[in-house]
């Protein structure tokens, strides 16, 4: 078991086990692997807690229900599991300015978070209006061969190496 105190895995050996869980999903569940319609619920179920059974009444919400699911419990095992994980490979580390951050950007834990908090949001928007995230699209979409999620996947990739290209640039 010495494999789970690893600071960082094989990824083909992760990659392997996310499309065997993703094959493992369809066949228990009939439904794909995919994250961000748990935010739009959790959204929900904040608002809930505010405005009530108001909520219900908006059409979005009738078609996402404010409601904890299979695929929230899979969002909250992650965070959970990301945690062990690092706690159980003695790499978890209490810091809001990593060093490379600090290099580049400065010490401001306040323009970290504020940056953070932006590129979620935009983030979050795009998944939405996607109609998926990288694991809908890039996993549970790729594999049932859906033109959509190949181009989303291709788009993925293509945006994260120019962000990367940006910002090695910016640091180096």
């Amino acid at each position: 078991m010495n494999w789970l105190r690893e600071v960082s895995w094989s990824p083909y050996a992760v990659g392997i086990g996310i499309g065997m869980l993703s094959w493992f999903t369809w066949l228990i569940s009939g439904k794909p692997i995919g994250c961000s319609t748990s935010f739009a619920r959790t959204a929900g179920m904040i608002e809930k807690l505010f405005r009530g059974k108001k909520v219900e009444n908006r059409p979005y919400y009738q078609e996402v229900k404010p409601t904890v699911d299979w695929q929230w419990m899979l969002v909250l095992g992650m965070v959970l599991g990301a945690f062990l994980s690092s706690v159980l490979s003695g790499d978890f580390r209490w810091h809001w300015v990593p060093r490379q951050w600090e290099a580049a950007f400065g010490p401001s834990a306040l323009l970290r978070v504020g940056l953070a908090l932006v590129g979620g949001t935009l983030l979050g928007f795009g998944s939405r209006w996607a109609d998926g995230c990288t694991s809908g699209h890039g996993i549970s979409g790729t594999m049932q061969l859906a033109v959509s999620s190949w181009i989303s996947a291709i788009c993925f990739f293509v945006g994260g190496i120019l962000m990367a290209q940006l910002l090695f640039a910016i640091i180096a």
